[in-house]
C-alpha cells in the first residue's frame, strides 16, 4: 500500500477513532458502528478504506465480520516518521 493512502486514511477523526477502538483487540462490524452516531453505511465506508489501507484486516466468521488492527503497517509509519525526524546523535 501507498504512504499516501495510508495518511489519507488516517486523515478522518471517526477512522482513527476506529483504529483507537481495535486496539482494544477484534471487534465485529456491529460493535464498531454501535459506537457511532452515524449511518452503518457511513461505517462501512470507513472501514474499506482502512481496509484498503492495509490499516485494518477482516475475517468473516458465520453471519458477522470481525476487525483487528493490522500492526506491521503501522510499524511502517512509525518508522517513516522517526526517519524523517532524523537522529539528533547525529549533530
Amino acid at each position: 500500500m501507498s504512504l499516501q493512502s495510508t495518511l489519507k486514511a488516517l486523515s478522518d477523526p471517526i477512522r482513527r477513532e476506529i483504529l483507537d477502538m481495535l486496539k482494544g483487540g477484534r471487534m465485529s462490524a456491529g460493535d464498531i458502528v454501535s459506537h457511532f452516531e452515524v449511518t452503518g453505511a457511513s461505517i462501512s465506508r470507513h472501514l474499506s478504506v482502512l481496509k484498503d489501507a492495509d490499516l485494518i484486516r477482516d475475517k468473516r466468521e458465520g453471519k458477522f465480520i470481525y476487525y483487528e488492527l493490522n500492526t506491521s503497517v503501522l510499524e511502517d509509519i512509525l518508522l517513516f516518521v522517526k526517519n524523517l525526524k532524523g537522529d539528533k546523535h547525529d549533530s
